[in-house]
């Protein structure tokens, strides 16, 4: 288990923390957590404010195709896919690599591209439909942490069985209780969170022994 960032080339994110922070109140909260239009396409105070392909996530799939010698023919998830541009991504940078996706979000599989269709399931992380090492990796980006804790540990137990520890799992946390302040006031969805000891921690009850990284808000 390795802790390596391989989102690094990913533009950062322009985010008003302020204002999401005026503008949260549970009524958001509630209507972000269904992940449906409002919450990829709505407002930015309900999520990401409009959700479209730009190929930013190119040099990202190039660094995880790197990272794992990932070839055509082998095959890739990635849990929590949402509209699935990096499972779209993968395939440009790889052709012939079999990139799959898995999201909780109707809207958001069926808001795809299209030559993603038959690419991206329906289904939660706590109960992956597909058969033990089916995947020759498994990614996980931003996800885990919109489950509690109990089902955080069902999650990775899943990815580590299809994946056999050939994954990368990048979830939100905080090094400070300073950052620890501005993630609270920014997060909408995250049902579980904690410092990165925390987080090993999960990790090591579930047998996961793939790689992690984090996102931190500053």
């Amino acid at each position: 288990m390795a802790e390596i960032d391989l989102l690094a080339s990913l533009p950062k994110a322009k985010r008003n923390i302020q204002k999401r922070k005026d503008a949260k109140d549970p009524a958001v909260v509630a209507v972000a957590k269904t992940y449906g239009e409002m919450y990829w396409d709505g407002p930015r105070e309900y999520g990401y404010g409009g959700y479209r392909y730009d190929g930013r996530w190119r040099a990202v799939a190039r660094d995880i195709i790197a990272h794992f010698g990932l070839k055509p023919g082998m095959r890739v998830l990635d849990v929590g896919c949402g509209k699935g541009f990096l499972v779209k991504d993968l395939m440009l940078e790889c052709p012939g690599l079999e990139a799959f996706g898995l999201d909780v979000s109707l809207y958001a599989i069926t808001n795809a591209p299209p030559e993603l269709a038959g690419r991206l399931h329906l289904g939660t992380a706590e109960k992956l439909p597909f058969a033990d090492g089916a995947f020759d990796c498994v990614l996980s980006l931003n996800t885990i942490h919109n489950l509690t804790r109990p089902a955080a540990v069902r999650a990775m137990r899943e990815i580590q069985r299809l994946s056999g520890g050939r994954a990368f799992v990048q979830v939100d946390s905080y090094r400070t209780p300073e950052e620890k302040e501005l993630f609270e006031s920014w997060v909408l969805t995250a049902e579980f969170h904690d410092y990165p000891a925390g987080w090993i921690a999960v990790f090591e009850e579930a047998g996961y022994t793939g790689d992690h990284y984090w996102t931190i808000i500053e």
